[in-house]
């Protein structure tokens, strides 16, 4: 049920707009005068706001103009019993989603309001699908850290270097792969991501090198595997300390010389891809251990980018969580909540060891359990353990 604001002095024309409106199947609020009017549209979210523009504190202009500035997505009508020309160009031109005489036409009125409902789902579907289309989330954060990071990616993204990825879980490392990918020269090529932590060891090989018709038991037709998937493009190899022995020997010959054989084939394969790695583990320690290849490692990593935690770089905590609160309540189809400096300052105080995966799930709890503007009442309550 669509929520409709009707703000005008006149309580006879509240009433009776009410009633037509509330028999159309809409929820409705009143307000008597601008104030109170900016007030509600402050405090709750309205698909259309129906507004007055003689009115009595506030009038219906200046609380375009404010209602405007505290979301500018929501459609307001002007109606008005004094109104010429003039005023409604006036109204129009500050953002007006329309203008109607009083007293209104009830169909012209009705019309409107479903062109403004039009207007606002479009408005959220259009938000929604630029961020489904666009291709890289943007990094956030103006740390030394990420500063240099930022840096690394515009020198090393255009070359043929093959790099490794450091941190811990949840720290975006899948994000710093998807940028040196896209200013890279092969931006145009796929970009095939493997999770190497979450593929059975005895599946690994079929997943990166492919596999023939028969070759093992369930292999009931020929599969393409993700390094011929990349070719022309970018592999990236997410948790690549979790790979068998096995198989980085045989990623170990890919690189060194661009060749890949599918399980149960014996026909060699060329392939043009440039591999980017990451892991969470200290891979010296698993070559130590015999758990990794020193030889695999020192070709992955002709160029290092350790990723910080975000306990590391808490002074992005602020701009990270006003990105996450914008779309956030975009996807939630409501006005962006604001958080309190106690707030934002018990989000800084927090141990994040989910790192920003983590911040950004505590920020959707957030927006879905508290008020309009996030206190530091409501972290303590919703995020600290007790």
């Amino acid at each position: 049920m669509s929520n409709i604001l009707i703000i005008d002095d006149e309580r006879a024309i509240r009433k009776t707009l009410g009633e037509i409106l509330s028999y159309e199947g809409y929820k409705i609020e009143e307000a008597s005068d601008g104030e109170e009017g900016l007030k509600k549209f402050r405090e709750k979210v309205f698909d259309v706001v129906l507004c007055d523009i003689k009115m009595p504190k506030l009038d219906g202009i200046e609380f375009l103009d404010k209602a405007r500035e505290a979301n500018p997505d929501v459609p307001i009508i002007m109606i008005s019993g004094h109104g010429t020309i003039e005023t409604a160009v006036e109204a129009v031109k500050k953002g007006a989603f329309d203008y109607i005489s009083k007293p209104p036409d009830l169909n012209r009125l009705l019309i409107t309001l479903r062109n403004a409902m039009d207007k606002t789902s479009l408005v959220t579907e259009t938000k929604v699908l630029k961020r489904k289309v666009s291709k890289v989330q943007e990094m956030i954060g103006d740390s030394p850290a990420i500063q240099r990071i930022k840096d690394t990616i515009e020198k090393v993204a255009p070359t043929e270097a093959r790099v490794l990825i450091t941190g811990e879980n949840g720290v975006g490392k899948e994000l710093v792969a998807r940028w040196l990918h896209e200013k890279s020269n092969r931006a145009n090529g796929p970009l095939i991501e493997v999770n190497c932590a979450a593929i059975p060891t005895e599946l690994i090989e079929s997943e990166l090198f492919g596999h023939e018709k028969g070759s093992f038991t369930s292999a009931i037709k020929q599969r393409i595997g993700k390094f011929e998937q990349a070719n022309g493009g970018t592999l990236f190899l997410d948790e690549i300390g979790d790979m068998s022995l096995s198989a980085q020997a045989k990623v170990l010959r890919a690189l060194q010389e661009g060749k890949i054989t599918r399980v149960g084939g014996d026909k060699e394969i060329s392939v043009d891809v440039r591999v980017i790695a990451a892991t969470n583990k200290d891979l010296l320690k698993e070559v130590e251990e015999k758990n990794f290849r020193l030889d695999l490692y020192h070709r992955l990593s002709v160029i290092l980018i350790h990723v910080p935690s975000l306990n590391d770089r808490r002074e992005d905590i602020p701009a990270l969580v006003d990105k996450f609160l914008e779309n956030i309540c975009s996807e939630y189809g409501i006005a962006k909540k604001e958080i309190d400096k106690s707030g934002m300052d018990a989000l800084k105080e927090y141990n994040w060891t989910g790192n920003i995966r983590e911040l950004r799930n505590v920020v959707e709890r957030l927006v879905i359990l508290s008020g309009k503007t996030i206190l530091r009442e409501d972290v303590i309550n919703n995020v600290i353990p007790r």
